[in-house]
C-alpha cells in the first residue's frame, strides 16, 4: 500500500510517525520495508492486548510447569537433580508401568477432549498459517494439561507445546474482548505462541524470533517490537515459579579451533539429511496419527513398546533436556551416544503417531546434541583440537535451525538455552546454514509444516 507525498511514493505506516516534517534530503521516513506494517495497526489497544498476553502466556507457563513437576513428583519420586535421575532410581518394572499408565490415561484425556471439543482449534501453527488465528481455550487448555502430564510420567515428547499453545489461545481471547481486526488478532497469537515458549525456556529473544521467523514469516519491525515486548513480559512473569537462570547451566566457553570448523561443514551435510528423515518420519506418523476409539489400543501399547525400551535406555523417558545437558558437558561414551541419538526422534514419532499430543522442540535439541557429541567423540580420535561438548552445540543448532526451517530461531535458542557458544559462533552458523539449505531444497518441510492435518480433517 503507498501513498503520494510531495510526488513521491511513500508505504503507509499505522500509526504514521508524529514528526511528519522530513530530513533535508526530502526522502520519506518510511521508505525502508522494515519500518512498514500494511495490516495490522500497532494501536494504544493493540499494545495493551500484547502486555496482557505476555502476563497471561507466563502465567500459563508456570502452571504448566507446576503440573509437570507434579506429575514428575508422582511418578518418579523427582524432589531434586534431574529428572533422567530420578527415572534412573526407579525399577525397571515401576519405569514400564508408569508409562503404560501414562498410555492408558493419555488415551482417555485425549480421546474426550476430541470428541467433546471437536469444532475448538487446538493447533496453533495450523490456526495462523491456514487460518484466522482463532484457537479454542477450553480444548487448547485441556490438550496442554494432559501432554504435561504425560510428559511427567515419562512420554517422549517436547514440553514447550502446551505453554506456546496457551500464550497463542490468550491472545485469541483477548483479541475479541478488545475488538482486533483479523490482522491483529494473526500478529497477537503468534506473539503469544513465542512467549509461552520463552516463559518456560527463560529465552526472550529467542520466542521472539519464534514468532517472526517460524509463526509469522516476517522480520519487519512492527512484527518484531510486539514479539519481543511480550516474550519480555512473560519470561519477567514466568520467573515467578521458573528460574531465571540458562535452561542448560555450567556449559563452558568453548573456544573456536580449525577441527570444529572443518568438522562443521561436514556435520552440516549429514543432520541436513538426517533432518529431511526425521521430519519425513514426523510427518508419516501425524497423518497416520490413532484416531478416535482405536487410541484406546494404540497409545498404551505405544507407550508399553518405549517403556520396554527403557529397560535398556532409560535415558528415552522424558523430553530429552537431560540427555542435551550431558551431551553439552561432554558426559557419556560414543556407543550410548549414538544408540540415543538414533532412536530419540523414533521414539517421539512414535509417542506422536499413537495420539498423543505435545512438542518435538527438546526431543529434536536432543538427537542434534547427541549426534554432534557422538560424531565428535569420532571425529577427535582423527583431529583432535575441540571437546565434545562443543560439537554437541553446534549439531544441536544445526539440527533444530534445519528441522524448523528457522536458522536465526535455531542458533539464537542455543546460545540462550547455554547462556554459552559466542566463541564459536562461525563453525555453528556455518552447520546451521549447511543443514537448513539442504533440508530446503531436497524436501521443504519442517517439523511444524509436516504435522499439520489435511485440510478436511483441520
Amino acid at each position: 500500500m503507498s501513498q503520494k507525498h510531495d510526488g513521491e511514493n511513500e508505504r503507509l505506516r499505522v500509526p504514521p510517525p508524529l514528526l511528519k516534517h522530513r530530513i533535508a534530503s526530502g526522502r520519506g521516513a518510511m521508505e525502508q520495508p522494515n519500518v512498514t506494517q500494511e495490516q495490522a495497526a500497532l494501536t494504544p489497544t493493540f499494545w495493551l492486548a500484547v502486555l496482557l498476553t505476555g502476563v497471561a502466556a507466563g502465567l500459563f507457563g508456570d502452571f504448566l510447569m507446576w503440573v509437570l513437576a507434579l506429575s514428575e513428583r508422582l511418578a518418579f519420586d523427582r524432589r531434586s537433580g534431574s529428572f533422567q535421575a530420578a527415572v534412573m532410581r526407579s525399577s525397571d518394572l515401576h519405569r514400564v508401568l508408569t508409562l503404560a499408565l501414562a498410555g492408558v490415561l493419555g488415551s482417555i484425556m485425549w480421546f474426550l477432549i476430541r470428541r467433546y471439543f471437536p469444532h475448538e482449534r487446538s493447533e496453533i501453527d495450523d490456526s495462523l498459517w491456514n487460518g484466522d488465528g482463532e484457537l479454542g481455550i477450553k480444548r487448547s487448555f485441556l490438550t496442554s494439561i494432559a501432554s504435561e502430564v504425560v510428559i511427567g510420567m515419562g512420554a517422549s515428547i517436547g514440553r514447550e507445546a502446551a505453554p506456546k499453545l496457551m500464550g497463542g489461545a490468550s491472545g485469541s481471547v483477548l483479541s475479541h474482548w478488545f475488538k482486533l481486526s483479523p490482522a491483529q488478532k494473526r500478529l497477537l497469537v503468534a506473539c503469544g505462541g513465542g512467549a509461552g515458549l520463552a516463559a518456560v525456556y527463560n529465552v526472550p529473544l529467542g520466542g521472539a524470533i519464534f514468532a517472526a521467523e517460524v509463526l509469522l514469516g516476517s522480520f519487519a519491525l512492527p512484527t518484531v517490537l510486539p514479539a519481543l515486548a511480550c516474550s519480555l513480559v512473560a519470561t519477567l512473569v514466568g520467573w515467578i515459579y521458573l528460574p531465571s537462570h540458562a535452561t542448560y547451566p555450567d556449559i563452558p566457553d568453548y573456544r573456536f579451533s580449525a577441527s570444529l570448523m572443518v568438522w562443521s561443514v561436514i556435520a552440516g551435510i549429514i543432520i541436513g539429511l538426517l533432518a529431511v528423515v526425521y521430519v519425513r518420519v514426523i510427518g508419516w506418523c501425524a497423518h497416520h496419527r490413532a484416531k478416535g476409539s482405536s487410541i484406546f489400543v494404540i497409545m498404551p501399547l505405544a507407550f508399553l513398546a518405549v517403556g520396554l525400551l527403557g529397560i535398556q535406555y532409560p535415558e528415552l523417558f522424558g523430553n530429552g533436556q537431560t540427555l542435551a545437558h550431558e551431551a553439552f558437558l561432554g558426559v557419556g561414551g560414543v556407543g550410548l551416544l549414538f544408540a540415543l541419538f538414533a532412536l530419540k526422534p523414533f521414539v517421539t514419532s512414535l509417542m506422536l503417531g499413537s495420539g498423543a499430543a505435545g512438542g518435538v522442540f527438546t526431543p529434536f535439541l536432543a538427537t542434534g546434541a547427541l549426534f554432534g557429541a557422538f560424531f565428535g567423540a569420532v571425529w577427535i580420535h582423527m583431529w583432535p583440537g575441540a571437546p565434545v561438548g562443543a560439537f554437541a552445540l553446534v549439531g544441536a543448532a544445526a539440527m533444530i535451525g534445519a528441522s524448523m526451517q528457522a536458522p536465526l530461531v535455531g542458533i539464537v535458542l542455543v546460545l540462550e538455552l547455554t547462556h554459552s557458544g559466542f566463541s564459536i559462533m562461525i563453525p555453528i552458523l556455518c552447520a546451521t546454514l549447511i543443514a537448513t539449505f539442504l533440508v530446503r531444497h531436497i524436501d521443504g518441510y519442517s517439523i511444524y509444516s509436516a504435522r499439520l492435518p489435511r485440510r478436511s480433517d483441520a
